[in-house]
């Protein structure tokens, strides 16, 4: 278990992402087998011992939320909902805008309510600051729906370090989700610092950089839809970044381990105060992920790896 912040929540030390369970790009979302499998990866998640669930409201229109709500039915004092709100997208996945208005914020939480089948949500969070509504007004509205009940704790999610200081004098912030590898490491510079003077816990995605740090890009194999995501995965870009994580796949053959294992251990080697969000959407891959638990690494590994992946070492814009 770990603490989301100063004084803050108690969670797993690793948080399920479930993202993936859902269409987030448009279309119709998935089948019945699907959805089956992905209330059951949430269900043995719970009984392995993690409760930190991340979803979000646009993640596939709602269609998250109902899956959670199905696995947490009967078990909710199992569960720590973190829910991320805020983005408008069309009927084909292609986001809008962000609409951090005060009113809409708590439209979104009563939804969410309603969907997830539970009085409160555990961290409440916009999944982006609003341009065009003053940050301080947005985080005011969780502020709000934490006075109400309705919320337990304050998380932000992709903001900059002004936006964080803001929020976190509006209300105590509990978490900031923010993306962080070793093929991403730019939080180290400002916000992670700067998280830690605040007091501030730091849930971590893309720990695995959507499989590039995983093993699963050999041979320079990639989903169509993240090469037009990610410029990362592209062409003489992904050739470059694959030599990069070989480095990795080698370390991790000589630990007799797998890379996603050491790649997810390497973040929580980062500090008590961080918690890797890990993604599955099959049951079979929950041992290999709490394997990560296990890995220890020494003083000539951690050098090792802070040089093979050097901030900026992975290369290509992020999205």
């Amino acid at each position: 278990m770990r603490s989301l912040g100063h004084n803050g929540p108690q969670v797993s030390a690793i948080g399920l992402g479930c993202m993936r369970m859902s269409n987030i790009t448009g279309g119709p979302q998935p089948g019945p087998d699907r959805n089956r499998e992905s209330v059951a990866v949430i269900e043995a998640a719970l009984e392995a011992g993690i409760t930190l669930l991340n979803t979000g409201d646009f993640y596939g229109m709602g269609h998250n939320e109902t899956l959670v709500a199905k696995a947490i039915r009967g078990r909710r004092d199992q569960a720590f909902l973190s829910v991320k709100c805020g983005i408008r997208r069309t009927h084909t996945g292609a986001i809008l805008s962000m609409d951090g208005r005060p009113d809409s914020i708590k439209n979104y939480a009563a939804y969410s309510l309603q969907r997830l089948g539970v009085d409160y949500i555990d961290l409440y969070q916009p999944a982006r600051a609003d341009p065009s509504v003053p940050f301080e007004e947005t985080i005011g509205a969780v502020a709000d729906l934490i006075r109400e009940g309705k919320v337990r704790y304050l998380g932000v999610s992709e903001i900059n370090a002004d936006q964080l200081r803001r929020a976190h004098a509006t209300h105590p912030v509990s978490a900031l989700e923010i993306e962080y590898s070793l093929a991403s490491r730019f939080i180290e510079r400002e916000m992670l610092p700067l998280a830690r003077e605040l007091g501030v816990g730091v849930v971590a995605y893309g720990v695995v950089t959507q499989g590039l740090l995983a093993g699963a890009m050999q041979g320079g194999v990639v989903d169509e839809a993240l090469a037009t995501s990610f410029a990362r995965f592209r062409g003489e870009t992904l050739r470059r970044n694959l030599e990069k994580a070989s480095f990795l796949e080698r370390l991790a053959r000589s630990k007799h381990r797998t890379p996603a294992q050491l790649a997810i251990a390497w973040v929580l080697s980062r500090g008590d105060d961080i918690v890797p969000l890990v993604g599955m959407s099959r049951r079979s891959r929950l041992p290999e992920n709490l394997g990560a638990l296990d890995v220890a690494f020494n003083e000539d590994e951690l050098a090792a790896l802070d040089q093979a992946f050097a901030p900026g070492a992975i290369v290509g814009t992020r999205s």
